[in-house]
């Protein structure tokens, strides 16, 4: 048992750890926080689109001095930060005790710190203007706090089990793959990968590189999209019609339609725009644009890249004759540019809410790395939000950072400084290049660079643990998809990295031992390209052909 003063020399021994640069992990926070005895229980309600809402405990701990007080603020704004994150709302309702002074000014400054009701927001106030979006979208005001007292809460329910379905929706979408000219699309952020199918067949691959986020307008993201679909169709069937058109796209899509908004890949926008909401609507808009390389009637469907993830692992799950291990659902994770994390529920609906692990804030610490800038690639924080969200512990840019931590030697050719940043070259730009030496390394030994891939492992465990507590899905499993799992000695290092901190998950590589539907295993006999690449694209064909309800 933990005692007062116990409660606040832990709270000093995180405030030292930060300074000297080391991490404080919100689950070790937490669960800290929920042993001390003096703790204060602040319950977070969050009302959700569809009527329903969700209960989050928050226990807080007692704090001393200024510093003190800073870190119990900071650790209650992420944890709301996260549940926003993944769920959004139309509003969050707070339970403390009322009585509770220090308590309740602390949560009275919620609505402050997200920037609730500035015209432009920033940092955290980036889940409210998701929120508004979602608002505008789906009927409501906008996004609001409210206080409530401990004494008037009452536990929400549960929500309700799903039939599982997720087996036969499936097998109907691969029986229906068998006729027609389909299309999926894997829309990441620096390429672009397409998938043909004619009549059941493989009929072409397709990669463009790109770059979204340095286009000012709308127009310069969707145009390269169009002329890409419609080049490939052109060259593969001449004045050709999609029967069905399946997208991954990078940002939160709900029913069909982009409506976040806050992604690196819209930041040039974000820049430019004096009407950022008018031009981001074109975007929203991207079904409707997509609808002439179609036959009238044909199914065009949209979702995030990480629901496309899970949703393309449970198509070969299915047709490999697993269809019972999904009663579950089914959760994935891309590992790329980002991170990407999708999950179907049991019955096969996507759930109608953000799910951006990628910004989930999981260390407290890093008080030195936090305050370099984004483009410094030692810097733990965010470009696109400003905070050190996961995608500085996950995907490229945790590779070159903890690299540059590790074994600067490692990024030699690689990186330019420009006064006190030391930056990744981008012109030309040497991502792909750097993230594939760093791995050629890791599986020739290097102890640098395995423990790079070991540690971004363990923080996929962190994000479990996370995702756990914010969705609690079923299943323990988790397949991975993207150039991380491509080389097995860095695959291997991420699931011992995971196991060390979350060990009752199971990762699963998204490689060749998967490709078990008709085009999926076309793809694998290919030479010239590999499922972990092009798995996506391929499972969007797929998805074009599930029913929407």
């Amino acid at each position: 048992m933990v005692n007062a003063m116990d409660s606040t020399n832990i709270l000093e021994g995180w405030l030292r750890a930060a300074e000297k640069d080391e991490p404080v992990w919100i689950d070790d926070v937490r669960r800290a926080c929920a042993a001390m005895p003096d703790r204060a229980d602040v319950i977070v309600r969050t009302w959700l689109f569809d009527g329903g809402c969700r209960d989050f405990s928050v226990p807080l701990p007692r704090w001393e001095t200024p510093a003190q007080r800073r870190f119990a603020a900071e650790y209650l704004q992420a944890s709301v930060f996260n549940v926003l994150s993944v769920h959004s709302g139309r509003r969050m309702e707070l339970f403390c005790d009322r009585r509770d002074g220090p308590v309740r000014e602390l949560l009275e400054e919620l609505p402050e710190a997200f920037q609730v009701d500035a015209p432009r927001r920033t940092g955290l106030g980036k889940t409210i203007n998701e929120a508004d979006r979602l608002c505008r979208a789906f009927g409501g005001g906008r996004f609001s706090f409210t206080l409530g007292d401990l004494s008037e809460y009452v536990p929400a329910p549960d929500p309700p089990r799903r039939p599982p379905l997720l087996a036969e929706r499936i097998a109907e979408a691969v029986e229906r793959s068998r006729r027609g000219l389909l299309c999926g699309v894997d829309i990441g952020g620096t390429d672009i990968k397409l998938a043909l199918a004619r009549n059941g067949a493989l009929a072409a691959v397709r990669v463009m590189d790109w770059d979204p986020a340095g286009s000012p307008t709308a127009e310069g993201i969707l145009d390269p999209i169009l002329r890409f679909i419609g080049a490939a169709i052109d060259e593969t069937v001449p004045g050709g019609k999609l029967d069905g058109l399946g997208v991954a796209f990078p940002d939160v899509v709900i029913r069909d339609r982009v409506v976040g908004g806050e992604t690196p890949k819209t930041q040039g926008m974000r820049l430019a725009c004096a009407d950022y909401e008018g031009e981001f609507a074109k975007i929203t808009a991207l079904a409707d644009r997509l609808r002439v390389f179609c036959r009238e009637d044909a199914p065009v469907r949209i979702v995030n890249d990480g629901h496309m993830a899970a949703f393309t692992a449970a198509v070969e799950a299915v047709c490999a004759g697993r269809g019972g291990d999904l009663s579950g659902g089914v959760v994935a994770h891309s590992l790329g540019t980002d991170l990407g994390t999708g999950w179907l529920e049991p019955d096969g609906t996507i759930p109608g809410a953000p799910m951006e692990l990628y910004d989930l804030l999981l260390d407290l610490g890093s008080g030195v790395s936090r305050r370099l800038p984004p483009e410094d690639l030692r810097s733990v924080v965010n470009e696109n939000s400003g905070l050190p969200g996961a995608r500085r512990y996950m995907g490229q840019s945790a590779a070159f950072r903890l690299a540059q931590k590790y074994e600067p030697s490692l990024l030699e050719g690689f990186t330019v400084r420009r006064g006190d940043t030391l930056a990744l070259l981008r012109q030309p730009d040497m991502r792909k290049p750097c993230l594939a030496r760093l791995m050629a390394a890791a599986r020739d030994g290097d102890s640098a660079a395995k423990r790079v891939f070991f540690d971004i492992g363990a923080h996929l465990g962190r994000v479990s643990r996370e995702m756990d507590r914010l969705l609690r899905p079923a299943t323990r499993t988790r397949t991975l998809f993207g150039r991380f799992i491509m080389e097995p000695a860095c695959f291997a290092l991420l699931r011992a990295g995971c196991a060390s901190v979350a060990p009752e998950v199971e990762l699963l590589a998204a490689d060749r031992d998967m490709a078990r539907s008709p085009l999926m295993a076309a793809l694998s006999r290919r030479t010239d390209v590999t499922a972990a690449q092009f798995g996506q694209a391929v499972g969007a064909v797929y998805f074009g052909l599930m029913r929407a309800d």
